[in-house]
């Protein structure tokens, strides 16, 4: 009997057919990158942001499977252990390599191998662009070219491509299990929403920087932003969605179509979550439900809004610093739902990344000791807001990389911080430019 029922099997897979008690199950193939010799240029010239995406996979991943196994005490495991070992261990030091997420998340993937796919393939699109805005050897015309190129190879793949239009916010925020996950899990949602804005976040100095000097610049403060939204969580989280036209509005503009796809992606996290946590969708439903909500999300001709409404949707949800704000230029004040932002403590941090402490999950970190404040004066926070902010702008920054006197100021005002801060304004001072003569910084005092 069970040669038979492989032999029928078989035949029918070789007429593209499903042998009965088959429909249920989900195909395993994968589709590989888009080939050309950009490939994995981001990892090669960007690596400390490359590798943090190694990280977030595991992230993502571990979330998953713990909402849907449901361990005692799902509340301290995910807030505390799992989010300390991410934010204390992992993220600092980063896989070198892709994480097997099936490997983490084996009763998920189980459950909704389909959505695992769907996510690894957008991924692939994320990863390809980074990879064409880091190859050098690109001029933006063909960059931009084969961004298109890589979209459409992408959208290919009609079994796991997200929609290219955007989809309506209802679809996450009015079901009847929305907004579970972010209730009941504040830092573990604003870690999943801090990592969206920075997949997003780093196209925007890749776009901005007219040279290699000034790309690495501009992802090492973007990289800084990222960081310092870890500390003091989950106040300087970002508070509702990060949406691709507010954290990086060059890249949708140039590309929306890739936007777009990026935002339906992010949507879907929310929505899983809320699925496998929500007690208004039974565990023997959970399947039914992820798969309904992965339909709707590749439907482009439902529950769509318009893309003026898209462009504009930080404006409908608040305003960007809600998210996170901005991935490059001024930073807006930040967001603190009325009340005063909490100091961020820089024990645990150097040069705008944290230490490196050892441990399993949920092991205390090992800080760095600060030395003690001296003369008694109280730095505003606004002086060192402003600090930052203006270190922030590529122009700014250009200025003070060729401008030793600008930088010399500027260092003498870190003197003037509190110690616990030094390290890390320190980080956003460019390095100096080499090519600068003395006659262009004599220029520059004019």
């Amino acid at each position: 009997m069970v040669r038979l029922v492989a032999t029928l099997t078989l035949f029918m897979a070789g007429l593209g057919l499903e042998a009965p008690g088959l429909q249920a199950q989900d195909r395993r193939d994968e589709q590989f990158y888009y080939p050309g010799g950009f490939n994995w240029q981001f990892l090669r010239n960007y690596p400390e942001a490359a590798r943090l995406f190694n990280a977030f996979d595991y992230g993502h991943a571990v979330l998953y499977e713990k909402l849907y196994t449901k361990p005692p005490d799902l509340k301290r495991e995910l807030e505390e252990r799992q989010y300390n070992y991410l934010t204390r261990n992992l993220l600092i030091r980063p896989p070198r390599f892709a994480v097997a997420e099936e490997v983490i998340e084996p009763s998920y993937a189980r459950l909704a191998w389909r959505a695992k796919l769907m996510f690894d393939w957008a991924h692939v699109l994320h990863r390809q662009i980074y990879d064409l805005y880091a190859d050098e050897r690109l001029d933006p015309a063909r960059r931009d070219s084969l961004i298109e190129r890589v979209t459409d190879y992408y959208l290919s793949n009609r079994r796991l491509a997200f929609a290219a239009v955007p989809k309506a916010m209802s679809l996450m925020d009015e079901q009847d299990y929305s907004q579970a996950f972010r209730r009941e899990f504040p830092k573990f949602n604003g870690l999943i929403w801090a990592y969206h804005w920075l997949q997003v976040g780093l196209y925007e100095p890749l776009i901005e920087g007219q040279s290699r000097v000034e790309k690495k610049a501009g992802v090492k403060a973007t990289l800084a932003r990222f960081w310092s939204m870890l500390q003091d969580p989950p106040s300087r989280f970002p508070r509702v969605m990060p949406m691709t036209s507010a954290i990086a509005p060059r890249f949708a503009a140039a590309h929306p179509r890739a936007a777009i796809i990026f935002d339906n992606l992010h949507m879907t996290h929310d929505i899983i979550s809320d699925i496998l946590l929500s007690d208004q969708v039974p565990q023997a439903k959970k399947r039914q439900a992820i798969y309904a909500a992965l339909d709707e999300m590749q439907d482009a001709t439902r529950n769509v809004m318009a893309l003026e409404e898209w462009r504009d949707m930080a404006a409908h949800m608040g305003g960007v610093a809600r998210m996170g704000g901005p991935a490059t230029g001024l930073l807006p004040e930040p967001d603190t739902g009325g009340a005063a932002p909490a100091a961020m403590d820089h024990g645990a941090m150097r040069h705008g990344v944290p230490h490196e402490p050892k441990g399993e999950p949920g092991a205390e970190p090992q800080r760095e000791r600060t030395e003690p404040e001296t003369g008694g004066t109280e730095v505003p926070q606004s002086l060192m807001s402003l600090y930052r902010r203006l270190l922030a702008d590529p122009v700014i920054r250009r200025r003070v990389a060729a401008d030793p006197v600008l930088r010399r100021d500027l260092e003498q005002l870190l003197d003037l911080l509190p110690a616990a801060h030094r390290a890390h304004l320190g980080s956003l001072l460019p390095p100096p430019d080499s090519a600068a003569t003395p006659a262009e910084h004599d220029h520059h005092r004019d």
